[in-house]
This record gives C-alpha cells, structure tokens and sequence, in this order.
C-alpha cells in the first residue's frame, strides 16, 4: 500500500475524516465515501485521535484502500485537522469531512473544479441534505452560513430551529457564502495552513466560522456549490438542548467577534451581545431550564477570561458590508416571522 508521502502531489485532494472511537459510523458511512471519490483525484484518510475501539483494525480488514494516520492522542477535532492537514500539505485540497456523512456519485468534482477555475476561493461547501429526512436541508450547513448584523449564525435552508424543505430552491449557480459547514468543508490547503487553521481554543462548535471570517479578512472567497450534494446525519456529538452545547455557542460565538472584529467596534457589538444574551438567560429561567441558564453565565465567564488570549484585531469589519450581514435574525425570526432565508 502506497503511503500518504508517496501519493500526495499527484492526486489533487485529500478527503480526511477525523476519527476517535468512531467504528461504528466508519462502518455505515465510509463506503459511500470509498464508492464515489474519484480515486484519480483524491486519496481517503482516516486521521485517527487515538481511538481505543476497534476502529483501526475495522480500517485495516474491511477497507485496505483507505489511507491512515493513526496519532497517540485525542488532539481533538481542531488540533486533529490541523495536525492532518499539515501532514497532508502536498495536496492542493484538503476536505474536512465528518464521519458520519454519506456523499453522492461525483460529490468531488464539481467543487474541485470551480476551486480550480477560480484561485481566489478558499473554501467551499456542498449543499448539505438531512440523512435522516433526505428531502430536508441538515441544520449544520444547509446551503451555505451567513452572520447577521449581531453575529448571529444562520443558513440558506435553516433558520435557529426552522428548516426547509429542499426544491431547488438554491441550486442553479454557485453562491459567495460567510462561511461553509464544517461536516464537509473543502479548503485550498495552502490558505488554510498560512492562516493557521482552525483556532484549537474553541474546542468544539463554530471553529470554522472563524476560519472562513479570517479567510474573508485575507482576501479570499468564500462558496456554496449546490452541484455537489452530501446526506449529513448530525448531532452525533451534543444534542441541541444540552447545557454543553449551550456553553460552548454562546462562549465561542463571543469570542469569534472579539477576535475577528476591530478592537472599538467590537467592543460595542459585545455589548449590545450581552443584552441579547441576557435575553436569553431568562427566557431559560422561565423555562425553568437552569442548566442552560448556568451554562450562559458560565460562556460569558470563560469568555471574559479568554479573550485576554487575543491581542491583534484586524481594521476591517465585515459584519455589516458583507452581503447577508446586514439584517437582524432574531427581530425577522421572532417578531417579524420570517422562516425562510
């Protein structure tokens, strides 16, 4: 078997799912993947987090076709991209592909082949369908994610809670995006080692909102190609009501502000966050929902701490000249009703 140093450079992707203790979700999704990735055009990689299953002897027995980097240690979903995607640097493409995902007969190419059509594009999505309920988009991604003027995350296709039905409603010519999906997030390999990669300090959720807020910062583009579709399963990590996942929106939201956003404007903007939030905090408490209650006092907390770890703020805000930046999600959602992109 030709290892991953004497294959990359001649075949222009990387497809790599991370994986920790996934032997299960290895066994159900990765033979679409083995099926329908041109294998004239991309190597399959498992990076493997130091998974204790069996889930390295599944790789070796069933699919001897499928690359490994088996690392000694769960460096996480960030830091495991990072360190995979770095050891994968001759290829021109990486695509960060989560283990539970099924692709379709030629899913590659025609993302691959606008990227290669237009270089100033560093990331791409496809249009991401529920596995679940095939007709529906999959609330991590959909058809491609915007911020609103607050920094609120949304999608074509999915709205907070609200998501459509899929009509071809956003087929047709690839649209310019804030940010693509991490379930299936295809990026120029170059663009995404000299900007650092995913930032391994959110842990989990919204890392790659960030990434593509410093691709947009660096010049770069940002695309949903609905030619190419996936079936995600999702929420295979944290239900959508559990007080950790509340934790982790609410703090790493803040901090992708801080972060990406000039020092004096960012400051107002988290200000005027803090009152959305506390919004949010009793609307919990009349739920009676305390866990999540907490769990916004404590994202705050933490975040107070944390963004003393940024110290540089580029000039230019986006939130607001970008396009799709520049309404209000929560008042069109919650008082005006609107549930559709």
């Amino acid at each position: 078997m030709e290892t991953i140093n004497e294959t990359q450079g001649r075949k222009l992707a990387a497809v790599i799912i991370m994986n920790w203790n996934g032997a299960r979700l290895l066994e159900q999704f990765l033979p679409s993947v083995c099926r329908y990735t041109n294998a004239e055009l991309a190597d399959v990689i498992v990076a493997d987090n130091g998974s204790t299953d069996n889930s390295l002897q599944l790789l070796h027995d069933r699919f001897p076709g499928v690359k490994t980097m088996p690392f000694k240690e769960n460096h996480g979903y960030a830091g495991g991209y990072n360190k995979a995607i770095a050891l994968s640097s001759g290829y021109r493409y990486a695509v960060l592909l989560n283990s539970d995902v099924e692709v379709t007969p030629s899913w590659l190419e025609p993302v691959i082949g606008y990227m290669e059509q237009h270089p100033d594009v560093m990331a791409c999505q496809p249009k991401i369908l529920s596995y679940a309920d095939r007709n529906r988009f999959e609330y991590a991604g959909a058809a491609g994610g915007f911020l609103d003027c607050h920094g609120f995350p949304y999608c074509r296709g999915r709205i907070f809670d609200s998501i459509e039905h899929d009509h071809g409603q956003y087929d047709g010519t690839p649209a310019d995006v804030f940010w693509a999906s991490g379930a299936a997030m295809f990026v120029r390999t170059e663009s995404y080692l000299s900007l650092g990669g995913l930032d391994d300090r959110f842990f989990a959720h919204m890392e790659e909102i960030d990434l593509c807020w410093r691709m947009h910062l660096a010049g770069g583009r940002v695309v949903a190609v609905p030619q190419s579709t996936i079936y995600h399963l999702g929420g295979g990590s944290l239900p959508a009501s559990n007080p950790r996942k509340t934790y982790l929106n609410f703090r790493n939201n803040l901090l992708l502000m801080h972060k990406n956003m000039p020092w004096r404007e960012g400051r107002r903007m988290l200000f005027v966050r803090r009152l959305y939030d506390s919004l949010a905090f009793f609307m919990f408490v009349a739920k009676l929902q305390w866990g999540n209650a907490h769990a916004v006092l404590k994202a705050h907390r933490d975040f107070r701490r944390m963004k003393k770890l940024y110290t540089s703020f580029p000039a230019k805000n986006l939130l607001g000249s970008f396009p799709g930046t520049d309404c209000n999600i929560i008042i069109d959602y919650y008082l005006r009703h609107r549930r559709k992109f």
